[in-house]
């Protein structure tokens, strides 16, 4: 019998992982928290920066290395993710939209042609990419989207409609949209009456597709572009199919639970960093001739997030090694990981603020800063009312699962 077990860590479980951890968080002590103060006050998005991400191989983690990838697993993602938004979760919001929403997508599903023409430039920086689901009145109930998508005679489509809250629209203040949209489009309805979902590969400088607004003023995230794409009789060759017309469905829920698994890691970045950055102000902070952290109240802030935090890491990790970015099928804890994560970490960062008190409430101490990304985590990528939903449902049809 071997105790091999015992000295597992299941957040770097190879040496892979550990030399992944410890280069991304060397770059991210270096290049990312020098500027995300800076660019977070500007609402800007540090495109130069995201580019040289491509110079390290990060822009396409999951994506074989014959393609110009880094050929890792999903536990890589989130180590990433974890590293990044440690420093900058808008950085990190960027990152993920290119990296598991368009370029996971494009590598998992796309053919030989699409993926050799495409994937170099986007693991390169070459090009920046997003995808496109929500729309301006349909964010959770995908089915129901309006932008449509008709195939003319000559074999081209035409597509119309706009997308809302694309995280990578525009990559810049001047209106530039993003190289190329993984963008879901509805071109027909079943037998049953439900939407046929296809997915479509847009570039820039195709004929009608172009950026509607850059989304300014938000919350948080504010160093990430968010905008709204326009598809105005947008002509699409049929090389830019992905699949077959209609079964986009499996490529959206194959690629949410890798999704919902970066956005837990980006909140358990945030956590960590807000659970140090109290730690060590408690320590340096005297009222009353004493350290705050001899106070209970102080303590509590501090355990209850210790504890959070530490089961935050398993089941995140837990869930990275489940997942096979190949196929779907972790619905249960890919939903469950971001329902309790993200909502974790935004209680964490509100319990920094509250330890470093006035000191916590202003940009220069970073926590106000980490509060107002965290909320974003409970919204994007699926509502915590739909992982609800999801979990109730899947433990109803596999309560053994419970039991495992």
């Amino acid at each position: 019998m071997t105790d091999d077990w015992r000295t597992l860590d299941i957040a770097n479980p190879t040496d892979e992982h550990s030399m992944l951890r410890e280069m991304v968080r060397g770059f991210v002590s270096a290049e990312v928290e020098p500027q995300a103060l800076e660019f977070n006050r500007d609402e800007k998005f540090n495109t130069s920066l995201f580019r040289t991400l491509g110079d390290s191989g990060l822009l396409g983690i999951s994506v074989p290395s014959e393609y110009g990838g880094g050929g890792m697993d999903a536990t890589a993602v989130a180590i990433i993710n974890e590293e990044l938004s440690y420093s900058d979760p808008a950085f990190c919001l960027a990152y993920l939209a290119h990296d598991q929403l368009m370029v996971n997508n494009l590598a998992q599903n796309g053919s030989h042609e699409q993926k050799s023409r495409i994937l170099p430039k986007v693991c390169s920086g070459e090009w920046i990419g997003c995808m496109a689901m929500s729309e301006p009145d349909h964010g959770t109930d995908v089915m129901a989207m309006e932008t449509h998508a008709i195939q003319r005679d000559d074999g081209n489509w035409v597509i119309n409609g706009r997308k809302m809250w694309i995280t990578n629209g525009a990559i810049d203040d001047s209106g530039t949209p993003a190289d190329i949209v993984w963008l879901y489009a509805r071109t027909g309805t079943d037998p049953k009456g439900r939407a046929e979902i296809t997915t479509f590969l847009v570039e820039k400088g195709m004929d009608g597709y172009s950026v509607g607004q850059k989304i300014i003023d938000k919350l948080g995230m504010r160093a990430s572009n968010t905008a709204e794409l326009v598809f105005e009789d947008c002509i699409v060759p049929p090389e830019n199919v992905v699949g077959s017309p209609g079964e986009s469905m499996s490529h959206m829920m194959r690629n949410l639970e890798l999704e919902r698994l970066g956005l837990a890691a980006m909140a358990l970045g945030i956590s960590r960093r807000c659970l140090s950055v109290m730690n060590n102000y408690a320590s340096e902070r005297k009222a009353f001739g004493r350290s705050i952290r001899e106070f209970g109240q102080i303590q509590r802030h501090i355990g209850e997030s210790w504890a959070e935090y530490r089961a935050m890491r398993s089941y995140v990790y837990d869930t990275a090694r489940q997942i096979d970015l190949s196929k779907s099928g972790n619905r249960l804890d890919s939903d469950g990981v971001k329902l309790f994560g993200t909502t974790i970490s935004k209680h964490i960062a509100d319990r920094a603020i509250q330890v470093l008190g006035g000191y916590g409430y202003v940009g220069e101490y970073i926590v106000e800063r980490l509060w107002r990304d965290a909320k974003l985590l409970e919204i994007g990528g699926g509502t915590l009312e739909g992982h609800q939903k999801n979990i109730a449902r899947d433990l109803k049809t596999s309560p053994g699962a419970i039991e495992r």
